[in-house]
């Protein structure tokens, strides 16, 4: 007879243990982000070196390269005694606007070459540049020499 009673509160008590047992339904992520962040460094680390080029030399050829544009671009000239040149013309600086926007009407592209004495001024430029950009021209494309000298002072 005790034991009948015994065996009943111990499947009670079993009863109440798995009650309080839930299942859980959350999804553990941080298996997830460390397995992420370890993808991450691997893709930053190659990535540089999948850009590196192997250095070729190419073959010649009697082909002609390819046409880059439909026009030759427009090109302001600003020489060091302060005149203005519209391609080959000189022009005032005061119609200089009026102009721009004749040839911005004529034209398909919006591309100019600004070449400019290195004796004038900033400044000087700058006014230049702002009526290129009032007479339709927003891309400016300064013209330099190659082979000047480095930040850091040596000669390329």
């Amino acid at each position: 007879m005790g034991a009948g009673a015994i065996s009943k509160e111990a499947r009670g008590s079993r009863r109440r243990r798995r009650s309080r047992v839930r299942p859980m339904s959350e999804i553990n992520v941080t298996p997830f982000v460390d397995v992420m962040l370890v993808l991450l460094i691997i893709f930053m680390v190659s990535a540089p070196l999948l850009t590196v080029g192997v250095p070729i030399e190419l073959p010649e050829s009697a082909a002609e390269a390819l046409p880059t544009e439909r026009e030759e671009p427009l090109s302001v000239t600003l020489t060091a005694d302060g005149r203005v040149l519209l391609m080959d013309a000189e022009t005032e600086s005061g119609d200089l606007i009026a102009q721009l926007r004749a040839i911005a009407a004529e034209r398909e592209g919006r591309k100019v070459f600004l070449r400019a004495d290195g004796a004038v001024p900033y400044s000087r430029v700058a006014e230049v540049m702002g009526a290129l950009n009032a007479g339709g021209f927003n891309q400016i494309g300064l013209v330099t020499d190659a082979g000047g000298r480095r930040l850091d002072g040596t000669d390329e």
